[in-house]
């Protein structure tokens, strides 16, 4: 059985195809604002335009033709509707030419499915850090269970606020951690923590008052350490209340270095596993769409919509 997956649900347009056990082709394409932060309609338009290519270059990557995919995946939400809107179109438009079923699959679940298949763990809390959301998750009686969240924006949106502010071009998550590395002063910032909730917006706001004071390598090294520790300390409580025995870190900022070592970290004081991501698969990625396609293989058919408010523990996890 061929799935092919689709994601489009912010500023990468990504396909992937996958049997069930390996990942045959992750094809994608990333639009870029010339400045500032997505302009919606404009990342429809990337998506629109580069489509045809990046669909015959992942088909051409696992030696298959359209004819041949069993399933289309798409990325229903959550996400901004604009560029949502892409990956549903094309699916739903390719499952009915080919007389295939299509599937809905929920874009957070994927971030977390691509980790569990990544890591080989089967049952892990799991860190879900990306631009709009930030989440701490485990599996429990049926549904991933959100322990902790972000209660206003997301840490790759923080990230990315703080690079305008900063002038660092978008997406700024990697420009950050090489300033970051460069820091050699840490600058109290506010630390927000209620149980395994964090806020993150006053952070901002607080950087942005002090900003001509300090260097950008200082606040970008003590933007990441506080922030971070943050999130740590709320995995930390969620691993503690489960006593699960793996920690995965998922999502785009997964792809941060210095995130990762504090992960590492953490479970190891704990005596719990921890493996990283792959770099390939830690950003949003049509194969995270195709392989959880494949998981919900024998979801009945039904008609779909995109959805941008979409919650991780609203959805049945029949598979598991």
């Amino acid at each position: 059985m061929l799935v092919l997956g689709i994601e489009s649900t912010a500023h990468t347009f990504g396909v992937g195809i996958t049997d069930g056990k390996e990942i045959v082709a992750n094809e994608k394409d990333t639009y870029k604002p010339k400045q500032g932060g997505i302009i919606p309609r404009e990342a429809a338009d990337h998506h629109y335009k580069f489509a045809p290519n990046i669909i015959k270059s992942a088909l051409d990557k696992a030696s298959v033709k359209l004819k041949d995919i069993d399933i289309f995946a798409f990325s229903q939400g959550p996400g901004i509707y604009s560029p949502l809107k892409v990956s549903f179109q094309i699916s739903n438009f390719l499952s009915q030419k080919y007389k295939k079923k299509l599937i809905g699959v929920n874009h957070c679940i994927a971030h977390l499915e691509i980790a569990r298949k990544e890591t080989g763990f089967e049952d892990p809390v799991m860190l879900y850090v990306s631009g709009g959301n930030t989440q701490i998750i485990t599996f429990a009686e049926g549904h991933y269970r959100v322990f902790g969240e972000t209660q206003d924006i997301g840490v790759g949106n923080l990230l990315d606020k703080f690079g305008r502010v900063m002038g660092i071009s978008f997406p700024a998550g990697p420009e950050i951690e090489k300033y970051a590395s460069k820091g050699k002063r840490y600058i109290p910032l506010p630390y927000s923590i209620k149980g395994m909730d964090v806020s993150l917006s006053g952070i901002e706001t607080f950087i942005s008052n002090i900003k001509d004071k300090h260097s950008v390598e200082d606040l970008s090294f003590s933007l990441q350490e506080t922030v971070f520790s943050m999130l740590i300390e709320a995995s930390e409580r969620a691993l503690a209340y489960t006593e699960k025995e793996s920690f995965v870190i998922t999502g785009g900022v997964a792809a941060n270095k210095r995130l990762n070592e504090m992960g590492r970290i953490m479970a190891e004081s704990r005596g719990v596993k921890f493996k990283s991501i792959p770099m390939e698969y830690a950003g949003d990625n049509g194969a995270m769409i195709a392989y959880t396609g494949y998981l919900m293989k024998n979801e009945p058919e039904k008609d779909y919509l995109p959805k941008p408010v979409f919650r991780t523990d609203s959805v049945k996890i029949n598979y598991r």
